[in-house]
């Protein structure tokens, strides 16, 4: 993939200025998923924006990071990151990110933006003893999924879907005959 020339990009904190900048790119993120594939669901009305908000009423909790990328002033693109520790009463404790959320305009990618708002996310988990970093993308979005596999994430777990109300026959009732072994 050739790169296009970069300006320089901005990575920082979200601030409260950036909030219509945000709504709009999750709007997109959203739509971008609902067209690779239907049975993501879309936003519901004012959702950007209610999205938005609790990004930056969160900026200072000391367990999430929310970045932004801006170019000559314009945000560009976000990344959302958070320090979760998955049922501490039943697993051995492990701190580890979580990739919430990503999605650079599409006029500004293929120029390392998305590779730098993850590259100073990782640094920030790091920096709180975080060691590995969980995400999920669709398995329907390829550039996703070549785009964590270039910043080295590897397949986990596969989250899997059943729509009961797909009506195609996967609902119907069955009898078998169970035969006793003597």
């Amino acid at each position: 993939m050739m790169h296009k020339p970069s300006p320089t990009a901005l990575i920082r904190p979200v601030e409260p200025r950036d909030a219509a900048a945000i709504a709009r790119l999750w709007q997109l993120l959203t739509d971008y998923h609902v067209a690779l594939d239907p049975r993501l669901p879309g936003a519901t009305e004012g959702a950007a924006e209610r999205y938005a908000a609790r990004l930056i009423e969160r900026r200072n909790d000391p367990s999430t990071l929310t970045l932004v990328a801006e170019v000559d002033g314009e945000v560009v693109g976000y990344v959302l990151g958070a320090i979760v520790d998955l049922h501490p009463d039943l697993f051995e404790r492990v701190d580890a990110g979580f990739i919430a959320d990503i999605f650079v305009d599409p006029a500004w990618r293929g120029r390392g933006i998305a590779r730098e708002l993850v590259t100073t996310l990782n640094r920030w988990f790091a920096r709180r003893g975080v060691d590995r970093v969980e995400l999920q993308v669709a398995t329907r979005n390829p550039d996703g999924l070549r785009f964590w596999e270039a910043m080295g994430g590897e397949p986990l777990m596969v989250r899997m879907r059943i729509d009961l109300a797909a009506g195609d026959g996967r609902r119907r009732v069955r009898r078998i005959r169970v035969r006793r072994e003597e």
